[in-house]
């Protein structure tokens, strides 16, 4: 790989470029589509797929379209007025309701941590050791993820070369590439020291008990105790949550995803007074837009509102039938 691949090669995320690339084999080996495309046959590979794919499946998929005409030199279909026509009407004919992940409760959490470490304590207790090592890292998980608000790529991304503890305090962790970090200088998360739930504590102990000076913060563990030099992989993410959740006793584990954890912190927040420019600040949004659509409304339905006003109303009527 010459040194110009290689900084082509780090110019895009490892997901997105494997993504990119699933969906291109997609449009010409499955679907056997040519490259280059033409806008016409880009319209025909949506209008056949419009009932089976996603909204935001399809608009990954021209997504990686765009980007293979760009890469190679050759003009852009995606753009055309036939194909962005036949995609809006994709939306007004198959209209879908965004499904959101559901949010991590505190209560939730507390029941998450104490099986976590009970189950730590009775590992230890009968020297499993792989056992033990992956209780101590899936609790660094949920209590970094939630108090850190971190996204679910951020969390197996996150490298112990990156991260500082200050005593007393906290710690840093520090991400050199974020989703909002458009101009790549990287950022830096500040993580808070707790009496109860402490996400600090639960990292020093894993990292202690993995042994870990260097590399990513959270592994795969076999069967035997032996850590993966890589991160866990993205895509196993979820899973590994719900299984916890759903051994932990909490219901309906699969609504759950990487994004409860986040979620569940914005709410938290939120209900316990932050002020929206403080909630985007250590989560790391950039647009009110943004953090809002993780925070749900206390009272959905304006029921405890409305019941509020409605004496009011009745009292004002009964008022001018006696006058």
């Amino acid at each position: 790989m010459s040194e110009v691949d290689k900084y082509l090669r780090a110019s895009t995320r490892d997901n997105t470029r494997s993504s990119y690339q699933s969906a291109v084999r997609h449009f010409e080996i499955d679907w056997g589509g040519f490259l280059p495309a033409t806008a016409d046959s880009v319209a025909r590979y949506l209008a056949e797929h419009a009932e089976s794919l996603s909204i935001n499946t399809l608009r990954q998929r021209l997504a990686a379209l765009a980007q293979w005409h760009a890469d190679q030199g050759f003009p852009d279909p995606t753009k055309a007025p036939v194909v962005r026509k036949v995609f809006r009407g994709i939306q007004t004919l198959h209209p879908v309701q965004e499904k959101r992940a559901k949010p991590l409760q505190i209560d939730q959490l507390s029941r998450i941590d104490q099986w976590l470490t009970a189950a730590v304590e009775a590992t230890h207790a009968r020297q499993d050791a792989a056992g033990e090592l992956r209780h101590r890292r899936d609790k660094a998980l949920f209590l970094i993820g939630f108090w850190r608000g971190f996204r679910g790529d951020e969390l197996t991304r996150l490298q112990v070369d990156h991260v500082e503890i200050t005593p007393g305090e906290g710690m840093t962790c520090f991400l050199p590439r974020t989703k909002n970090d458009r101009q790549l200088k990287g950022t830096v998360f500040k993580v808070p020291m707790l009496l109860r739930l402490c996400p600090v504590a639960a990292y020093q102990d894993w990292v202690a008990v993995a042994r870990l000076d260097a590399g990513p913060v959270f592994r795969a563990v076999d069967r035997w105790g032996n850590l993966r030099q890589d991160g866990l992989h993205i895509d196993s993410l979820v899973p590994l949550l719900r299984n916890i959740l759903r051994d932990a006793g909490v219901e309906a584990s699969e609504l759950y995803s990487a994004h409860s954890l986040r979620r569940g912190f914005a709410n938290w927040a939120s209900a316990n007074g932050w002020e929206l420019k403080t909630l985007m600040e250590h989560v790391g949004w950039k647009s009110a837009q943004s953090a809002m659509r993780y925070i749900d409304n206390d009272d959905p339905f304006n029921r405890r509102r409305i019941g509020q006003a409605l004496p009011l109303v009745f009292d004002a009527r009964i008022g001018n039938s006696d006058d």
